[in-house]
């Protein structure tokens, strides 16, 4: 009689471990889960804020760089504004429109804009 019951109470102490494990397992995916889901939330957020706008932006400027012609009036990363009369691979020869006409050779990289300057065109 008592083999049986400390049988029994082995096998319910089994059941009750092996129910404790299972749960247990459950809770840590759930843990990993949360734990893995703000990491998850914040990369897709600085991705759509941050990073996609910042693609787009160096996509535009590098079509806008390939796409000045002798004739369009540009604006330097130091200011200066002018017409370009010469392009020869990455070197553009800007005139200024001042009343001295200087002109200047710049790499074409040192464009910021296309076009006229906010202040002229007010």
């Amino acid at each position: 009689m008592l083999t049986k019951i400390l049988t029994l109470m082995l096998t319910a102490g089994d059941a009750a471990d092996a129910a404790a494990e299972g749960a247990a397992q459950g809770l840590n995916i759930g843990s990993i889960l949360t734990m893995i889901l703000p990491f998850g939330i914040i990369i897709a957020v600085f991705y759509f804020m941050l990073i996609r706008p910042e693609n787009k932006r160096k996509k535009s400027m590098q079509k806008m760089l390939s796409e000045l012609v002798v004739g369009d009036e540009v604006t330097t990363r130091g200011g200066l504004v002018g017409k370009i009369v010469k392009i020869k691979d990455d070197r553009l020869t800007i005139q200024s429109s001042g009343a001295d006409g200087m002109t200047f050779q710049i790499m074409r990289w040192a464009v910021s804009s296309k076009g006229a300057s906010s202040e002229e065109a007010q």
